[in-house]
Parts: C-alpha cells; structure tokens; sequence
C-alpha cells in the first residue's frame, strides 16, 4: 500500500508536465526525463530490492542520489520560469511532502502484521510466562490492564480476540469496563469485521 501512495504521488508530479511537452526540442521533455527516471527508480525499488520499504525510505531521507539528481532536475525545470519567492515556496511544499511521506511510511497498514512480527510476539510472550494461544491468558492480561501483554497477544495472532470469559464477556468489554480506553480502541481496532 505505501508502494501505491509513492507511485500516486509520482503521477501527481508527472501530471502537470505533458502540457509543457508539445515538441521534442522543448524545454519540457527534459523534465519530463527526469520524471522518467524518477519513476524507473521507485519501479527499480520496489521490484528488486530485498527491503522495498527500506529502499523507498532512503529515497524520501535524500539518501538516493539517482533520485535526488532526478527530482533536483524535476524542480528545476518546473520552476524555471518563476519568480525566486515561487520556487522557494514550492521546493518547501516539496520538503513539507516527503517528510509527510516518511512519517507515514513507517506505519504498517492496520490488521496486516508480518509473520516474523507474530512470530516474535509469540516469543515474547512465551518468554513472560504466557501461553500465546490461551483465551484464559489474553483474558486475565486485559482483566489487569496489561497493555503490553494485551499488544503481544494481538500481533501474534494466537488467540480469538472475540473470545469471551466465564461471565460471557469479550476483551473489549472488559477493557470498556475498566476504563481503559487505549487498550479498548486496540482491541476494537484488530477485531475481525463483523460477517
């Protein structure tokens, strides 16, 4: 999905510059190369790379300089006909847009864990006396407000999160009860949508 809002953002970059590009010796092609070359780069990321996620953040932090040549050319051209203020307010814009797109690249879309981060979370929970598949554990850890259990037992994907306890009550109405509101709004969050 973050491969999608990147690719998104690319066409919204790309759209403006066909109208420029009327002839082949115009000014406009060349930003139209370097839009080009920018989207071979996120292809080139997102198809061969062993960290797709990892490749995409070095292009938002500047640390791709085929990128970096790409979107500096971009710029230039889409701002050579203006006024100094103008192109310093759209190179800031710019700024404002990747580090927007880096804050949210870290974010892993809801309810789509890894498997080496269930994986882990069941170790973890192993390793605090837990069993990750007991409904009865999951219970007592939200009976008592343990957050950090109630968290491990969601990202490994062990237990029925709808599961109910002897008086008939689910993890979130439990939650709910104890005024938890940080632990109901996770458990609300991961429970499978209602069929």
């Amino acid at each position: 999905m973050k491969h999608v809002r990147t690719l998104f953002l690319v066409s919204l970059l790309l759209a403006p510059l066909p109208a420029r590009a009327a002839a082949e010796d115009d000014e406009g092609w060349k930003a139209f190369g370097h839009a080009l070359s920018l989207a071979q780069v996120l292809m080139r990321i997102a198809a061969r790379s062993d960290d797709p996620d990892k490749g995409m953040d070095d292009v938002l932090a500047g640390r791709n300089t085929e990128a970096n040549r790409a979107i500096a050319g971009m710029l230039e051209e889409a701002t050579a006909d203006m006024p100094p203020a103008y192109r310093d307010r759209v190179a800031s814009i710019g700024q404002d847009i990747a580090a927007l797109a880096r804050k949210n690249a870290g974010k892993a879309p809801a309810g789509q864990p890894s498997v080496d981060s269930a994986l882990q979370a069941r170790k973890d929970l192993t390793a605090m006396g837990l069993r990750y598949h007991d409904s009865k554990d999951f219970l007592d850890a939200v009976g008592r407000d343990d957050t950090l259990a109630v968290e491990l037992f969601v990202a490994g994907r062990g237990v029925n999160l709808a599961s109910k306890d002897w008086r008939g009550r689910t993890a979130l109405d439990i939650a709910r009860e104890r005024g938890n509101q940080q632990m109901a709004e996770l458990l609300a969050r991961s429970l499978p949508a209602a069929r």
